[in-house]
């Protein structure tokens, strides 16, 4: 099923190149499980702490048949967040379509 995707910038500029990567991302999560039915990545940069300077949050929320998952990351860099973010979506996408294959 063909996953349709949102991209949200909050509090900081959006970047057509960062956009760009994250589709591929998204392609690519598509690939390891076809139930998912939507997704929604939320970049932000939510608080400057006193001690680690600049963090953003990268956050992608899928509805997928049976559960949603949602997988947030914080960093430093904006596109370290994105890419460990995606990292964990992936392994939590394997996990879920396991567990389905495992009960059917």
């Amino acid at each position: 099923m063909k996953s349709s995707a949102d991209v949200v910038y909050r509090d900081f500029d959006s970047s057509p190149a960062l956009t760009s990567i994250i589709e591929k991302r998204l392609e690519k999560l598509g690939r390891f499980s076809d139930s998912i039915m939507s997704t929604r990545v939320v970049l932000e940069s939510p608080h400057n702490h006193k001690h680690k300077g600049k963090m953003f949050r990268a956050c992608i929320e899928m509805a997928v048949k049976g559960s949603p998952v949602t997988v947030t990351h914080d960093d430093p860099s904006v596109h370290v967040a994105v890419r460990d973010a995606f990292q964990a979506a992936e392994r939590k996408i394997k996990e879920v379509e396991e567990r389905r294959r495992v009960s059917h």
